[in-house]
């Protein structure tokens, strides 16, 4: 009875609350190298997990596809990435075609989410999450761009993974 009436009494004043990273554990992307099939100047790969949202990697003019791969470090649960722009894009709303594929190896990679259009708009704080399938987790996520409507180029500014 007592338990009852204290987790009532808990759950009334809405404690403990969870607060979004805590409900969604820490970005396991946060901090680990990463590697791009090719960079433009000085908006390398490195760029997209060093929680900085101003640098960013960024492919060369017109060079598709592109594709960014983050090393977790060990296999991981992964469900969900989040991929966001850099602010100096942020005025520009646009369509990025983006697939998934992931490794626990580096060397085969198979595909997680099959290449479709994501929406990064500022009226959506111009970042996108993709919802992964479950799988038994991946050490390296890859995310690959075919095609943008806002540039002739491939940018993500931070490439944030989030699992268990």
């Amino acid at each position: 009875m007592l338990a009852a009436i204290l987790a009532t009494g808990l759950f009334m004043i809405g404690w403990p609350a969870l607060s979004a990273s805590a409900a969604g554990g820490p970005d396991l992307a946060a901090g680990k190298s990463a590697s791009a099939s090719g960079a433009n100047g000085a908006c390398v790969a490195k760029n997209v997990t060093d929680g900085d949202r101003s640098t960013y990697g960024g492919s060369a003019g017109s060079a598709f596809p592109q594709s960014t791969t983050v090393d977790l470090g060990a296999v991981r649960s992964v469900d969900h990435l989040v991929l966001k722009l850099p602010p100096a894009t942020a005025r520009d709303a646009r369509t990025g075609t983006l697939s998934v594929l992931d490794s626990a190896d580096n060397g085969a990679y198979g595909q997680l989410v099959a290449s479709r259009g994501y929406a990064f708009d500022l009226a959506t704080g111009n970042h996108v999450t993709i919802a992964l399938p479950a799988h038994a987790g991946t050490r390296y996520p890859r995310l690959t761009a075919t095609a943008d409507t806002g540039r002739p180029a491939a940018q993500v500014s931070e490439f944030e993974a989030y699992g268990s």
